[in-house]
C-alpha cells in the first residue's frame, strides 16, 4: 500500500511539486530529478528492486537508479522536484485508474512509497517497428499518487467506450489501462511523405481518459537541432562572405 502524501505543485510552464511528508513517509524519484529537502529527509538511491528493475528503467529511458526520500524528523518534512522542461506536472490518484496507469517512456517525475515503475509494450508489431515514441511506455502500478510530466499544454479528454482518437504519438502522455492503443497508417502516398505528421499515428480507442500533451520533448530536441545546424550554416557563410572581403581589401586578390 503506497503512503498517503500531500503536495502542492508551483509555477505555470516550468513547474515543481513539494511534498509534504510525515515522520516515516516516503517518495520515490527518477535520480537527479530533486529540487531542494528540508532538515529530517533522508536519501536512499538503489535500484528500486534489483538489477532487473533497473534495466526496466533504463528501457523506458529513465535512470537505472531510483531515489527514496524518507522523512525522520518531527512535524512535516518537505522535499521538492522540478520538471525536466518546460510544461506541466500532472497528479495522478492511481486509485481513480483502478490501481495503473499507462504513460509515455520519461514522463515520471516522482510518486508516493508505494508505487511501482514497470515496462508496458505495445502488442502489435506494427507499433514496434512504426510507433516512434509509443512503442515502449511506462506502467505505473499501486494505490497513491504519482506525478508525470508533460511538454506545453495538456489536455484531458475522456473516451466513450468504442469512440477513438488519432494522435501523433509523440503527443500522447498517458491513458487508462482499459484504453486500447494501437498504430494506423496516415493513408495515402502525399500524406505519408509530405503531411509532415509521420508515417503512422496512434489510435486511441476507449472506455478511458487520456492526457495529451502539445509540446512532446522529441519535437522540441528537433527544433533546437534544426535551429542549431541551420545557424552554423548561416555563419559558415557569414565568415565566407567576410574573409573574402578581407582578401580582397589587403589585396588578396592580386
Amino acid at each position: 500500500m503506497a503512503d498517503v502524501i500531500d503536495y502542492k505543485i508551483y509555477g505555470d510552464d516550468m513547474q515543481l511539486v513539494e511534498i509534504e511528508l510525515d515522520y516515516g513517509e516516503g517518495v520515490r524519484a527518477e535520480a537527479g530529478a530533486m529540487m531542494y529537502m528540508e532538515d529530517g529527509i533522508e536519501m536512499q538511491t538503489n535500484t528500486g528492486g534489483g538489477i532487473f528493475s533497473g534495466l526496466k528503467r533504463m528501457v523506458t529511458g529513465e535512470s537505472f537508479f531510483i531515489t527514496n526520500f524518507y522523512y525522520k524528523g518531527n512535524g512535516k518534512g518537505h522535499v521538492a522536484f522540478g520538471a525536466p522542461y518546460p510544461g506541466k506536472i500532472i497528479p495522478i490518484d492511481l486509485s481513480k485508474f483502478n490501481g495503473q496507469f499507462i504513460c509515455q517512456k520519461d514522463s515520471f517525475l516522482c510518486a508516493a512509497k508505494g508505487i511501482e515503475i514497470g515496462v508496458e509494450f505495445t502488442k502489435k508489431i506494427g507499433a514496434g517497428l512504426f510507433g516512434g515514441e509509443g512503442f515502449i511506455l511506462q506502467r505505473l502500478e499501486g494505490d497513491g499518487l504519482a506525478f508525470i510530466h508533460a511538454g506545453g499544454t495538456i489536455i484531458k479528454k475522456i473516451l466513450h467506450p468504442g469512440e477513438s482518437l488519432r494522435v501523433d504519438t509523440g503527443c500522447i502522455v498517458g491513458f487508462e489501462r482499459n484504453v486500447k492503443y494501437d498504430i494506423q497508417f496516415v493513408g495515402g502516398f502525399t500524406n505519408a511523405l509530405f503531411g509532415g505528421e509521420g508515417v503512422f499515428l496512434a489510435r486511441l480507442t476507449g472506455p478511458g481518459a487520456v492526457y495529451l500533451q502539445s509540446l512532446p520533448f522529441s519535437r522540441l530536441a528537433d527544433r533546437i537541432s534544426a535551429g542549431v545546424r541551420s545557424n552554423k550554416g548561416e555563419t559558415k557563410g557569414i565568415d565566407g562572405i567576410g574573409k573574402n572581403i578581407l582578401g580582397s581589401f589587403f589585396g588578396g586578390d592580386n
